[in-house]
């Protein structure tokens, strides 16, 4: 068990969404006209809402991505409202929505300065090149995700598809740090 307790923030959670079945996105257009739809630059249309603060990429072919969530519950509920405002707005849509969480990404301080490199050698799976990037780039496998390691003992998580493995994920490296004496409390 670490030392210091690490503070974790969820940054962004993406989902992605199915309708199965097509959406004519120039009507969703006349019944919301503060979209964006550019079709010349981007087949998608962005429809944003203020609560929860998201943004949802909505195709013609039924599909939705949804980033900004700072939750998995916020990006469910951004995009079952996406899908509330849609019927409102006269779009028949059939069936419920098929939901998968694709990337969370986190922000970590764990309150102590990391000795990268040292930590190269002794976690494994990482790349280090502090010419070309300051943050050493870990690869854990259980849970599978990356993780930024910076000599501040700020990380960055990417590559979730649970919040639970966020929090183990830091735990595990938290405490392999501590364990080989590379991280420093102040």
């Amino acid at each position: 068990m670490p030392k210091s307790k690490a503070i974790i923030n969820i940054e962004n959670v993406v989902a992605s969404a199915t309708l199965n079945q097509k959406v004519d996105l120039n009507a969703v257009v006349k019944g919301y006209p503060s979209v964006e739809y550019r079709p010349e630059q981007f087949p998608g249309l962005v429809f944003r809402l203020k609560r929860p603060k998201t943004a949802t990429l909505i195709f013609n072919s039924g599909k939705m991505v949804c980033t900004g969530a700072k939750s998995e519950k916020e990006a469910r509920r951004a995009v079952m409202n996406v899908i509330k405002e849609l019927k409102k707005g006269g779009i028949i849509i059939i069936s419920k929505p098929e939901l998968k969480i694709q990337n969370i990404v986190a922000s970590v301080s764990l309150g102590g300065r990391v000795d990268l490199e040292q930590a190269v050698g002794a976690l494994g799976k990482t790349m280090y090149e502090p010419e070309q990037f300051p943050g050493l780039i870990y690869r854990m496998d259980e849970p599978k995700v990356v993780i930024l390691i910076f000599a501040s003992g700020n990380l960055v998580c990417t590559g979730a598809k649970k919040e639970q493995d966020v929090y183990d994920a830091v735990q595990k490296l938290h405490g392999s740090l501590e364990e080989q004496n590379l991280i420093f409390y102040e």
